[in-house]
C-alpha cells in the first residue's frame, strides 16, 4: 500500500467493503451465540451502518455518523466473547475477500480500542 492509498482504496473501495459486510453478517447470523443480538434487528439498516463503520476505519472518504458505540449497544448486554466473536468473523471476511493481512490487523486494531465502549453495556 503506498502511504497516499487508503485501506479502503487499496482492497477496491465501496463495492469490495460491501462484500466484506455482506459476508460477514453472513459468519455472524449463522452463529448460535451471536444471532439472538439480531433478532429484532432492521438488517438493511445495520448493514449500512456497517458498511459506513469499516469503510471510515479503513480510510475511506466516508465519516461514520452513527451512534457513538456505547449508546449504539447500550442495554444489548454483549459479552467479551461476543465481541471477540464479531471481530474474528471481520478479519475472516475481509480474508476471503482478499483482504492483505496487514490491512485486516490494521483495521481489527481499531475495532479492538472499541471494546471498552460495546461490551457491558
Amino acid at each position: 500500500m503506498s502511504e497516499a492509498e487508503s485501506i479502503y482504496d487499496e482492497i477496491g473501495g465501496k463495492d469490495a467493503v460491501e462484500s466484506v459486510v455482506d459476508d460477514f453478517y453472513d459468519r455472524v447470523l449463522d452463529d448460535p451465540v451471536l444471532e439472538p443480538y439480531f433478532e429484532d434487528t432492521d438488517m438493511n439498516e445495520l448493514f449500512a451502518h456497517q458498511v459506513q463503520f469499516v469503510s471510515a476505519v479503513a480510510g475511506g472518504p466516508v465519516e461514520y455518523d452513527g451512534a457513538d458505540m456505547q449508546t449504539a449497544h447500550e442495554g444489548m448486554g454483549i459479552t467479551a466473547e461476543a465481541f471477540d466473536r464479531v471481530a474474528d468473523y471481520l478479519a475472516a471476511a475481509m480474508a476471503e475477500n482478499g483482504v492483505p493481512e496487514e490491512d485486516i490487523d490494521a483495521v481489527i486494531d481499531e475495532v479492538a480500542a472499541l471494546k471498552d465502549d460495546v461490551v457491558g453495556q
